[in-house]
């Protein structure tokens, strides 16, 4: 049985125009069949299955709809058409930080945290000088958070979602959280949850660090699924087709300039 089960799925957004500033000009826009709003579809017919225990890439472009195929896993967003089944506990690592309330202590704010990720406050009592003492923060967990460093709200974050003991993660460009130490820390985490057989599914522009991490990537581009399979291939032909892309922009400046 698969861990998450995509298919034909799509995601429709409305963005709405700028308002009329006059009676005169709402009637001429209703009078030419204008519409109040435009229509971007961030994810169109994907379809794709995650095994229990795989480690998968999602890499494309700023806009190609790999945050939104995210949000719909993990039932942040709905989608506009298509299914998806997600078959397991999930861990999302979507905005690290999200959930803390800044005049609540750190201590507080880890079990805050954690029962938004689903765990119960026995569960958590249970994992927390863990938690505290993977983020390297047990001087400071009575200090309110507002009085924290970004550093230090990202490590704590990080640390709670780490030590949920989810079936499935959803990582959105976390893999380089923190100071370098923290980093080394982070992903020996990762390597430890994924040979633990958890389902793992990466978003993120760092493309050395999803060739190392994982064995598969999908490529979304403008939306739609336009490459699965083996993670060094699938990267190989999207940097191609950068490539491709910047050559072809670079040559319509060179021309815009002569013509100049």
């Amino acid at each position: 049985m698969t861990a998450i089960e995509i298919q034909n799925l799509s995601k429709l957004y409305r963005r709405p125009h700028l308002r009329a500033t006059s009676l005169k000009e709402a009637m001429l826009g209703v009078l030419r069949g204008q519409r109040g709003h435009d229509e971007f579809w961030a994810l169109r017919d994907v379809s794709f299955s995650v095994e229990p225990g795989e480690a998968v890439g999602l890499i494309g472009a700023n806009g190609s709809g790999k945050s939104t195929m995210l949000g719909i896993i993990a039932r942040v967003l709905k989608p506009t058409g298509g299914t998806v089944a997600v078959r397991g506990r999930v861990c999302p690592l979507l905005e690290l930080g999200t959930g803390f309330h800044p005049d609540l202590s750190g201590r507080e704010n880890v079990f805050l945290n954690a029962s938004l990720l689903g765990l119960s406050h026995r569960e958590t009592a249970a994992r927390y000088r863990d938690i505290v003492s993977f983020a390297e923060l047990r001087d400071f967990m009575e200090a309110p958070v507002k009085s924290y460093s970004t550093g230090m709200v990202i490590r704590l974050a990080f640390s709670v979602a780490a030590h949920m003991d989810p079936e499935i993660m959803l990582i959105d460009e976390v893999l380089g959280v923190g100071d370098e130490h923290f980093q080394h820390k982070s992903f020996a985490r990762l390597h430890e949850l994924k040979e633990q057989g958890k389902t793992i599914f990466v978003v993120s522009h760092n493309l050395e660090s999803v060739k190392l991490f994982c064995k598969r990537a999908i490529w979304l581009d403008s939306g739609r699924l336009v490459g699965d399979g083996e993670v060094s291939k699938v990267v190989a032909d999207y940097r191609a087709a950068v490539a491709v892309y910047e050559r072809s922009l670079a040559e319509a400046k060179a021309r815009n300039a002569a013509a100049c």
